[in-house]
């Protein structure tokens, strides 16, 4: 195998274990992102290459850095109440995730909190 074709693979490998953790089928990744299903499968088999345009779309879809995706850069590791949430936010509607990223910046625009407080 090329050392290209291995890469190809190893991104696939990335692609599909981004999708599985976030616990999305083939299907309703594809559906995201704007490919066949079957495309999707070729990709995550190394068998057909992604342009930077779908590679933002995973990266997007998936929460994920195209540098985590492509492996030119290391991914830190989520908390585990982060993944939670993240797993549990691919089960609400697109309006309910948006409104739920909304949630989540008003929070960061409140400043930091002390478990303390009360």
């Amino acid at each position: 195998m090329s050392d290209e074709a291995e890469q190809w693979r190893l991104i696939g490998d990335r692609l599909r274990q981004a999708r599985e953790y976030l616990e999305l089928k083939q299907e309703e990744a594809a559906d995201a992102v704007g490919l066949s299903r079957s495309a999707l499968s070729l990709v995550e088999n190394g068998r057909r290459k992604v342009d930077a345009v779908e590679l933002a779309r995973f990266a997007e879809v998936y929460g994920q850095t195209i540098e985590a995706l492509t492996g030119t850069a290391k991914a830190h590791p989520l908390p585990e109440n982060v993944q939670a949430l993240a797993r549990a936010a691919t089960e609400l509607s697109a309006d309910d995730r948006a409104e739920l990223l909304r949630f989540a910046e008003f929070l960061q625009t409140r400043g930091p909190r002390s478990a303390d407080r009360g």
